[in-house]
This record gives structure tokens, sequence and C-alpha cells, in this order.
């Protein structure tokens, strides 16, 4: 598995939550791990969570950092995990930086009850896909959210590659725990 740290500013609207993304635009073929910077506004009509689309909500941040997850492979279940899997390194990763006040539910990060990632996983024809953003800055967000900046975590590349490399870790790491067992009856 590998990543991508795409320094250049780069706008989330939801049409990045395609298969092959991460291809087409930055060359890496098979699982990978997208990580941008840009604003982020999703309307009805790119939204892949009807939970959301059903509460006529949308998404709206300035400033956030973002993950694309692709993994390819068929299983949406598995997907969900990889996504709780992601926001928990997330979580590992700012306790690293001494950020002890957030906490974890479901697939998203809280302070208190400011917000501070969205996050989804989906099926695409040929893979499937997370997209998880983690406000940098919570300035003009339709909801309480709280940023990265709010949490004195000033250089964001800095982390956002430390979260792919252990999360590209992780999951080396569970393919490789698959290879050392022996089968039981």
């Amino acid at each position: 598995m590998q990543y991508h740290i795409q320094r250049d500013p780069l706008n989330y609207d939801g049409s990045q939550l395609q298969s092959l993304f991460t291809y087409k635009n930055f060359g890496l073929m098979g699982d990978s791990v997208l990580v941008f910077r840009g604003s982020c506004t999703v309307e009805q009509n790119e939204m892949v969570d009807m939970e959301d689309v059903v509460a006529q909500d949308w998404i709206h941040s300035e400033d956030m950092l973002h993950f694309i997850v692709e993994h390819f492979d068929m299983d949406l279940e598995k997907t969900i995990i990889r996504q709780r899997l992601l926001i928990a390194t997330i979580k590992d990763e700012l306790e690293k930086r001494g950020v002890f006040s957030l906490r974890r539910s479901g697939d998203d990060l809280y302070e208190e009850d400011k917000k501070l990632s969205v996050s989804i996983a989906t099926l695409s024809p040929v893979s499937t896909l997370i997209h998880c953003g983690l406000n940098v800055s919570n300035h003009n967000t339709p909801i309480p959210t709280v940023g990265l900046t709010n949490l004195k975590i000033h250089d964001v590349f800095e982390f956002g590659e430390s979260v792919a490399q252990h999360y590209c870790a992780e999951v080396l790491s569970m393919r490789l725990a698959r290879c050392k067992v022996r089968g039981v009856s």
C-alpha cells in the first residue's frame, strides 16, 4: 500500500470520491492513500451519505486536511472497519502530539460537542473508497466544529503524512498476520 502527499491545494467537492482518482491524477496504482489540503463543499447531488441527504445536511469547511483511501476489494463492511481504523489512527497521532481531549464516536472525532472530522466509506464498481476530512480551521462551518489549529497542530502535512504512514503500516501488518497462521479444523 502506498500514499501520496499532494501539497498544492485541492478543494474537495465529493467528485474526488471515485475509483482510480489517485491513479489517474497522481500515478498511484493499487491500494493507496491520498493526503491533500483544501476547502470542502459537498452539495446534495454529490453526497454519498444518504442520512445526510434525507436530513438535507450539507458539508462545508474553508480549510480541511483530506484523506482519500482506496482498496481494491469489494467488501464494504471491511472498508467500514478500515475507515474506523483510519479514524483511530488519526486519534492516536493526535495523542502522540499531546491532544487528549478528543473522543471517537463511530467514524468521527469530537471535542465535546464540536466535530473535527467528516468521514464516509463507499463502494465503486472496482474498489472501495474512504474519504475523511479534518477541519484545519473551524471558521464559517455550518455546525459547531474544532480545527487542527485549535488543537495546536500547525504542520498539517507532516501530521497527514504520519497518519498515512501508520495507516499503511497497519494494513500491511494485518495482511502479514494472515500469512503466519495455519488453518484449524
